[in-house]
């Protein structure tokens, strides 16, 4: 406040500044809380979408698995 002081003028042309400062400050940290809150559920949603497409591909293949197998004894069926 001295420095103010030093300056002139009255406290109440400072203080409406300050306030305004403290706001935006807090809106930062909001912002910044709500950022790393985002970041979090964007890794976990990134890990469930590999969990799920490692499990839609071992579908996949034994689907195709399933299909050869079938097939192959198929052919074994038509030698013997």
């Amino acid at each position: 406040m001295s420095a103010r002081r030093a300056v002139g003028g009255s406290r109440y042309l400072y203080d409406s500044f300050e306030a305004a400062q403290a706001r935006i400050d807090a809106q930062e940290r909001v912002f910044e809380a709500r950022k790393e809150a985002l970041e979090f559920r964007m890794v976990r949603l990134e890990q469930a979408v590999e969990r799920l497409d490692r499990r839609l591909w071992l579908a996949v293949y034994g689907v195709a698995a399933g299909v050869l197998l079938h097939g192959a004894l198929a052919l074994v069926q038509i030698t013997t």
